[in-house]
């Protein structure tokens, strides 16, 4: 692993993961937009290529030379108005990635997928890589998009590609510009969040799951999926020990699932009548009342994958947005 192309290197995980190639010594290009915020790649000094995963004669370019793709791109959306262009760069976009990577001769193709690709154990238990996908029921975009690319990914070891999937958890961590698992850190600094919900789900640090991309990199199994994932915890144990570590105010009490739903709907409802996009979404939400819990021991065995307590990940998190300035 030498001449490295991250696609989405701007974006949270892919700047993590940018960052810490150009540490080990690699040659890292990132294809990227050219009105893209560049904020997450601030002094790092990676080669830009210009292009868009949906167009694959930009995508071919950007990997002429490479031998490892690390595909992050992806669009993370619960706003049904945006399912058509996440499903066209989830999905067709892993599609075109993965079919240059084979006429181009890649070596190895790492795909960040998601938990959300992965189905959830009916009975309560800890899900696994071999949780059968079951999310349909939901009709939840963005799962659905992250399921389906994965497909394409085994639809192009079928045809001789070295890939391997990982499926991170809900992540938080430096770099995280756009405020995506860090929103919850954001929302109990700022003392908005003072209440939990029923059920629970699995958080990990960025820092664990670029190591984890670098390892399958190394001696990941092709055709294999593996989970990267930090503490399984319940709503309210993750919501007290954020407050505790910005100075946020622990849950005085659990919202009913139904009061959730309502105000989803109500949010949806106002911000259609504005043109304005929904503060929070019903897709969102669904299956919020889980244990969404999960286990990384294949992770661990196979690759020397290890974890960052869920304290110390929250800390490194809002230290970073307190020196940004972002809170």
């Amino acid at each position: 692993m030498r001449n490295v192309l991250v696609t989405g290197g701007t974006g949270f995980i892919g700047s993590n993961l940018a960052a810490a190639l150009v540490q080990r010594g690699c040659n890292v290009r990132i294809l990227r937009r050219p009105g893209s915020d560049l904020r997450a790649l601030e002094g790092l000094n990676v080669e830009h290529a210009f292009g868009d995963v949906r167009d694959k004669d930009s995508v071919k370019s950007a990997m002429k030379g490479c031998d490892t793709v690390f595909h992050t791109a992806a669009i993370v959306s619960y706003w049904k108005k945006e399912r058509p262009l996440m499903f066209d760069v989830n999905i067709g976009g892993t599609r075109n990635v993965v079919e240059s990577c084979i006429e181009l001769g890649i070596k190895k193709f790492i795909h960040t997928s998601s938990i959300a690709a992965v189905g959830f154990p009916e009975n309560g238990t800890t899900a696994d890589e071999t949780n059968t996908f079951n999310w349909d029921r939901y009709d939840v975009g963005y799962r659905i998009s992250k399921f389906e690319a994965e497909k394409e990914v085994l639809r192009g070891v079928a045809r001789g590609l070295n890939a391997v999937m990982v499926n991170p958890s809900v992540v938080i961590g430096e770099r995280d510009i756009h405020f995506h698992g860090g929103q919850l850190i954001r929302d109990i600094y700022r003392k908005k969040i003072f209440y939990s919900l029923s059920g629970g789900m699995n958080i990990v640090y960025v820092g664990d799951v670029v190591r984890g991309e670098i390892l399958s990199a190394e001696c990941g199994r092709s055709g294999e999926r593996y989970i990267l994932s930090g503490e399984n915890l319940t709503h309210k144990e993750i919501i007290s020990t954020i407050a505790e570590v910005v100075g946020g105010i622990k849950p005085l009490f659990q919202i009913p699932l139904a009061c959730v739903k309502f105000v989803a709907a109500v949010s949806e409802g106002i911000a259609s009548g504005l043109g304005r996009r929904p503060w929070v979404t019903r897709e969102l939400f669904v299956g919020s009342h889980l244990k969404y819990h999960f286990s990384c021991r294949k992770a661990e065995s196979e690759l020397g994958y290890t974890r960052t307590p869920f304290r110390e990940a929250v800390e490194k998190s809002f230290a970073w947005y307190r020196s940004n300035k972002m809170l």
